[in-house]
C-alpha cells in the first residue's frame, strides 16, 4: 500500500522525466530511487543534514549523476514529510 506526500514524488524511471521548476531530483536509499523535491528543502536544516552526509561520502562526483541521499528511503520519507508540515 503506497501513501503521496504533499510537494514530494517519487518517479517510477530514472532520467528520462523532467524535473519541474522550483524541485529537484534526489536519489535515495540501498536501490536509489529517485525522487522529485522542493528546492525549498536546501534551506531545512534536517535536509542539509542528509546533504552533508552525501557530499562526505560522494563528494561532487555522484554515482547517479545527480544528488544521491544516503539514508533509507523510509528515513527520507519522515524528513521529508516533516518538511511538508512546515
Amino acid at each position: 500500500m503506497g501513501f503521496r506526500l504533499p510537494g514530494i514524488r517519487r518517479e517510477a524511471s530514472s532520467k528520462d522525466i523532467d524535473v519541474p521548476k522550483g524541485y529537484l531530483a534526489v536519489y535515495v536509499g540501498e536501490k536509489m530511487k529517485r525522487f522529485v523535491i522542493p528546492i525549498s528543502f536546501l534551506k531545512q536544516t534536517s535536509f542539509q543534514d542528509l546533504l552533508s552526509q552525501a557530499e562526505e561520502q560522494f563528494g561532487y562526483d555522484h554515482p547517479m549523476g545527480g544528488l544521491t541521499i544516503l539514508c533509507g528511503e523510509d528515513l527520507f520519507l519522515y524528513i521529508t514529510s516533516r518538511l511538508n508540515r512546515h
